[in-house]
This record gives C-alpha cells, sequence and structure tokens, in this order.
C-alpha cells in the first residue's frame, strides 16, 4: 500500500481497468482484475454524503444532508494519482460540496444512452474520478445487531487482550458481508449486509468479570461437543475468562439440575465423542424462570447452542434481560440436522451427517444389487427440508429415486414414482430409493391416525414440532402391493438409519467450521453484542441478528439449479405434470401385465 493512496484524494479510474457501473442514485467502480489490481477504498469523513449522475452521465452533484453528524465517503482507484483531484485534509470534515466536474463523455454517448457496460466499452478512453457514497457498496441495507451500550448505562471499553496474546488481525467494525453477491448490473443493488464477525480492538468485559454459560437445546447434531470445547477454549485462551458454566439437559437446566464448571481439563477429547456431554432436552422454556436464574448467578455472556426453536427462545431471553436492564451478551450458535436454518450457508454436522448417510445408502444398493429386482428403500432425516436427501443423494450417484418434502409426487399414472420404479427394475435390474421423513406426508396422514388425537387436532412433541408418521414404512408397502398388482417379483430392503446419522462424531470439515462458528461467538460477546447468531454468509462469518434467523426455514427451492442437478443424476420424474383422475381410473381398469424371469434371471420380460 503505497503512502500516496491514503492521502484522502479522489483518485482517478481509467475505464480500460475498472467497470463503473452506474446505479439509480449510486456510483461503484468494480475492478475488472482483482488479483492484480485490487481496489482501495479510501475513508474521507463529510457532512453531504449522497451524490449520484444526472442522466446524462455528465456531472457528479451532492444531494441532501446526512442523518448523522458524519459518515464516511469512499474513493476507489487501484493506483496513485499525483494530477490533482480531490485533496481534504486527512480527516477533515467539510461542508460544502468539493468533487469535482467529471470529464464529459462524448455527444453521441449521451444521446444513446447504452448501458453501464457499453458505456465503459465505448468510452475506452476516458477518465473518470469514480466516488463510492454514504452506504457501503452503494445502497445495501446494513442488519443491526444490538449492542449492551444501548441500555447499560456507564458501559466502559478496555483493549482486547488478544492484541498481547497472538498476532489476530482485527476486524474493522465498518467490514461487512453481503447476503447475495450475485448481481445484475442494469439494476441498483439493494441486498442484505451483516457485520463481519471476528475478534474487535475494543471489547467491553474484563476477563475477571465475565461469568459465562453454556446450554444445549433440541435435537443432537454432530460437533455439539466440539462447540461446547471452543466456546471454553476461546473464552480460557484468547480471553482469559476462568468462570465458565456448562447448563445441564437444555433450558430447565437453568432453574431444575445444578450447572457444572468449564474449564480446559473437562472439556478435553469431548471432540471426539457424539452427543452433546451437556445433556439436551426440548421445551421447558420458562423465561422468567431462566433469567431470575441467570441474574441470581451473576452469569453476564450466555451461549445457546440448538434449533431455530432454540433460537427463540434464546432471543426472548435477550428481551426480557434487556427489559431488566441486565449486562447480559446473548448469542446464538445455530443447529439442526436438517440444515434448514436460513440465511446461513449450512449448519454446523451437515457434512457429517451426509457422509453418514453414504452408509446407508451404499447398504442398500448393495441389498438391491445382490437379487434379481431388488429394491433399497432409505429413510434420512428432513421434517421440513430435503437437504440431506438430496446431497447424499447426489454424492452416493446410486440413486434411482429420491423424494423430498418440498416436491411433491403421486404414486400412480403417467409419470409417477411406480412408473419410474417399474422402468429402474426393467433397465438396470434394481432400484435404490431414498426418502426425507417429511416427504409424502399428506398420503401418509390419511392411513395413518397416529399423528392425531382423539379430537383430530395434529399430535406435536415438547418443541411444538408436528408428530410426522413413518413415510419409509408406508411407501415400502405401496411398492410392495403396487409390484404384486404388476405380478412383478422383487426383494425389497427397508433401512431406516434415522438417528444414527446424527449420533456421530463430527467429521474433520465439521470440526474446523465448529471452530470459527465458536470462536465468532465469543468475539461477539466480548465486544458487547447481543441478540445475535453467527454462521456462515457466502464462505464469511457475520453475525445475524437472532429474529432473521428464525423467521423461516431454509428449504431445497426446486426450481434452482441444485435440484436440476439431482433429477439429471437420477433419472426420475420432475412430477410437474400429474395424472387427472380420469387418467389414473384408465390405468387402474386396464388389465395388469404379468412379468417374468428369463431362467438366467438377467432380463426382464413382459
Amino acid at each position: 500500500q503505497q503512502q500516496n493512496v491514503f492521502q484522502g484524494r479522489c483518485l482517478r479510474v481509467n475505464l480500460q481497468e475498472f467497470l463503473v457501473l452506474h446505479f439509480p442514485g449510486r456510483i461503484f467502480a468494480m475492478s475488472t482484475n482483482m488479483i492484480s489490481r485490487p481496489l482501495r477504498y479510501v475513508p474521507v469523513k463529510v457532512d453531504t454524503v449522497s451524490a449520484r449522475l444526472n442522466s446524462k452521465l455528465g456531472k457528479m452533484r451532492m444531494l441532501g444532508k446526512s442523518t448523522r453528524n458524519q459518515r464516511k465517503v469512499f474513493v476507489v482507484s487501484n493506483k496513485a494519482d499525483t494530477n490533482g483531484g480531490l485533496k481534504p485534509k486527512p480527516g477533515s470534515t467539510v461542508t460544502e460540496p468539493v468533487v469535482p466536474e467529471m470529464k464529459p463523455l462524448a455527444a453521441e454517448l449521451k444521446e444513446a444512452k447504452p448501458s453501464p457496460i457499453q458505456e465503459a466499452a465505448v468510452n475506452r478512453g476516458a477518465v473518470w474520478d469514480a466516488v463510492c457514497y454514504d452506504d457501503p457498496l452503494c445502497g445495501g441495507d446494513i442488519e443491526k445487531v444490538d449492542h449492551l451500550s444501548e441500555w447499560v448505562e456507564g458501559l466502559r471499553m478496555y483493549p482486547n487482550p488478544m492484541e498481547q496474546m497472538t498476532a489476530e488481525h482485527f476486524v474493522d467494525p465498518d467490514d461487512v458481508v453481503l447476503r447475495n453477491v450475485i448481481l445484475n448490473v442494469n439494476n441498483p443493488f439493494t441486498g442484505q449486509l451483516f457485520h463481519r464477525a471476528g475478534p474487535r480492538a475494543q471489547i467491553v468485559f474484563e476477563p475477571d468479570e465475565v461469568v459465562a454459560a453454556v446450554v444445549t437445546c433440541g435435537g443432537l447434531c454432530p460437533g455439539l461437543n466440539t462447540v461446547i470445547r471452543e466456546v471454553v477454549a476461546s473464552l480460557w485462551c484468547n480471553y482469559g475468562v476462568r468462570k465458565i458454566y456448562g447448563v445441564k439437559n437444555g433450558y430447565r437446566g437453568f432453574y431444575s439440575e445444578n450447572m457444572i464448571d468449564l474449564n480446559m481439563e473437562v472439556v478435553d477429547g469431548i471432540q471426539h465423542k457424539g452427543g452433546t456431554m451437556l445433556g439436551t432436552s426440548r421445551g421447558g422454556s420458562d423465561i422468567n424462570k431462566m433469567v431470575d436464574s441467570i441474574e441470581a448467578r451473576g452469569i453476564n455472556q450466555l451461549y445457546v447452542i440448538g434449533g431455530d426453536g432454540t433460537q427463540r427462545g434464546a432471543h426472548a431471553i435477550y428481551m426480557e434481560a434487556r427489559r431488566r436492564g441486565l449486562k447480559l451478551a446473548v448469542a446464538g450458535i445455530p443447529k439442526t440436522i436438517d440444515n434448514d436454518v436460513s440465511i446461513i450457508d449450512k449448519s454446523f454436522g451437515f457434512d457429517t451427517s451426509v457422509e453418514a448417510a453414504q452408509r446407508a445408502i451404499s447398504a442398500a444398493h448393495t441389498e438391491a444389487t445382490s437379487t434379481p429386482n431388488g429394491i433399497g428403500l432409505v429413510k434420512l432425516m428432513g421434517r421440513h427440508a430435503g437437504w440431506i436427501a438430496m446431497h447424499s443423494s447426489l454424492a452416493a450417484r446410486d440413486v434411482d429415486l429420491c423424494l423430498i418434502p418440498e416436491v411433491e409426487f403421486y404414486l400412480k399414472g403417467k409419470g409417477s414414482i411406480m412408473e419410474h420404479i417399474i422402468n429402474r427394475l426393467r433397465t438396470n435390474k434394481h432400484c435404490v430409493i431414498v426418502v426425507a421423513e417429511g416427504a409424502g406426508q399428506k398420503f401418509v396422514s390419511a392411513v395413518n391416525k397416529d399423528t392425531q388425537d382423539c379430537s383430530g387436532a395434529v399430535n406435536r412433541d415438547a418443541s411444538g414440532n408436528k408428530i410426522l408418521a413413518d413415510v419409509g414404512l408406508w411407501l415400502a408397502s405401496e411398492i410392495k402391493m403396487h409390484l404384486k398388482e404388476k405380478n412383478v417379483d422383487y426383494t425389497l430392503k427397508y433401512i431406516d438409519p434415522t438417528y444414527m446419522v446424527r449420533a456421530v462424531p463430527a467429521n474433520a470439515s465439521d470440526n474446523v467450521y465448529c471452530t470459527v462458528l465458536a470462536q465468532s461467538a465469543v468475539h461477539g460477546a466480548m465486544a458487547g453484542l447481543t441478540g445475535f447468531t453467527v454462521g456462515p454468509v457466502n464462505g464469511r462469518h457475520a453475525w445475524i441478528p437472532t429474529t432473521l434467523v428464525t423467521e423461516k426455514s431454509s428449504q431445497v427451492n426446486p426450481a434452482e439449479r441444485m435440484w436440476g442437478r439431482l433429477l439429471a443424476s437420477t433419472g426420475q420424474p420432475a412430477f410437474h405434470n400429474q395424472p387427472t383422475h380420469e387418467d389414473e381410473i384408465a390405468e387402474e381398469s386396464a388389465s395388469p401385465p404379468t412379468y417374468s424371469f428369463s431362467p438366467k434371471g438377467t432380463s426382464f420380460k413382459k
């Protein structure tokens, strides 16, 4: 970084080296060679912040006043400029517009009004003073994470002890992470931005005053013990915290059980074991009782590991603590075996569960290929989202049919699953089927009344989740009846590894992921943030308001390319054109064909 790059100048940019995108009300310059000529952002403080190009792209003008006393202007360039330009003193504040006139474009370009990329291509020789004003990336909305200073009076700031302990790079508070990284240059960017996670140079807790607590809730997931260990390790080693409690058996452990002391010796080696050393449970979230216990024990940092229901409980704890004026940082670490947490790229344990599901699919494939007309049926987890089933099927490459909750299917008729199964038996002599537990529930519930109570209401577990009927057993029964009607000899093996895939220890990838999640949560809490959840967004870890994570679940979108990739891999129908009732009647009334094997048992004859 050259010294003169940071002089607070408006540095000129050549259009041969940058694409200058003209968004309505904003200007943004993007380097066309990001590796060899990275962008440099030079902060300059000004009062008047909003700037835009006029319709002819002739000059830049200033519009409006800032809602705050000082905002940042980012000057964009890929090299130093020694021929003048905007030159306020470094760190100075100006009250009058000082943006220079821009170089006029060619007259014909003004009249033609081409697209921004065409303008850049036509006017290659132009020199442009490009300035990006006000909000990051010219229009994105930063999702605010609450800070303890908003209600704790006299909150003091302390230097981060990691500055002396490690060579850790402190994250700039102005760094943000984009939720959407695919943009159309003809449209303005108005997407979400999240604060980048990581250690801050200033923290609001002294190590001696910290009393932290860790709790795990909900179902099991690979990596829970790793997260517990790394929360303790980050507090202990990075910040010198010595008072860390483990809450036993979920939320109810706050007021019904004694907490245990956690230190590096207690958590040593737990990452090699499945489950959670703290125990877990569903329900039991009496907010007032929990906050009473937190206040009585002097806990000022709470790390909550759990799914969407657990994170809603964490948000309720945060809101009650705020109402009481407590200095309590609540950090959520999202956990779900179904990978249905919104916004973040994926949840921890997902890679491990997909890997474990491979063994069940491999066993089903072995069974199916070891007998004439063998069928291997595997049921995997996925209550409302079919991520595990889809990714496991793609990874295995042995699956002929994958059924998930997001895609409705039909049993009989043209393009149905029964037609596809028979075609696979005819051509491949075997068929492997993967079904997510939440798929086809409208069929299963109609014949299985265990999901309802005597009044007809839906039965739910302690977390409020709907109790699902066993779609695997139902599908196996339907396949048997259909093949029997069609006089097809078969052998069907049903494998249910539902709880096996979540009770295993985390693999190497998930262990690393859990480490970063835990440390990001600790960094945020030590910096005074609260009511937030951590997770990767487009590969960069961010702090996300808990309410955004719990708004809705992440589900497979059948219109996106990943599902299309699965259809290409399995060869299964897309189930777009469901047959009419008349088609089903015609099929049922038709005389069923008779199928038999050749003497060698290698062909499928009609």
